[in-house]
């Protein structure tokens, strides 16, 4: 799996002219994206990662005081670039096999005590968020062996 994990001040999903999810203090932004390869076991350890992160200010985490998190699936995360100009999806996984993958890492989340709010698999979302700091983190299982 590869998430970006991004501190917010403020952050938000609209669907068809709608608001479905909305941070409603400050908190993190995760776009997350499932590869062929990738397992449960990887969501979960991703949610520990991400609920534990100390990236909030004063070098706090999410966990440290509760700040909410919003995840949006995000296949693009594995859009191969090396040839041409029209990037390859072929490394992200099919929905049947990555919405439940990104539904287990909100899950788990939320088994350590995350506010978790979701954006809609497979819909076209306009993703709104002010960064804070800025700061971005990337994190991809592929690199953890």
């Amino acid at each position: 799996m590869r998430i970006v994990c991004t501190r917010v001040s403020s952050a938000s999903v609209t669907v068809e002219d709608e608001i479905i999810a909305e941070l409603p203090r400050p908190g993190l932004l995760v776009l997350a994206g499932v590869g062929h390869d990738d397992t449960v076991e990887q969501a979960a350890a991703l949610a520990r990662k991400i609920w534990g992160l100390r990236i909030l200010d004063d070098e706090l985490s999410a966990s440290d005081v509760d700040a909410p998190i919003l995840v949006v699936s995000q296949f693009t995360l594995y859009a191969s670039t090396r040839k041409g100009r029209r990037p390859g999806w072929s490394a992200a996984a099919p929905g049947p096999v990555s919405e439940p993958l990104v539904e287990e890492l909100c899950t788990r989340l939320e088994a350590l005590g995350a506010t978790v709010l979701r954006g809609r698999f497979g819909a076209h979302m306009q993703v709104a968020s002010v960064n804070d700091g800025p700061i971005t983190i990337t994190i991809d299982t592929e690199h953890w062996a």
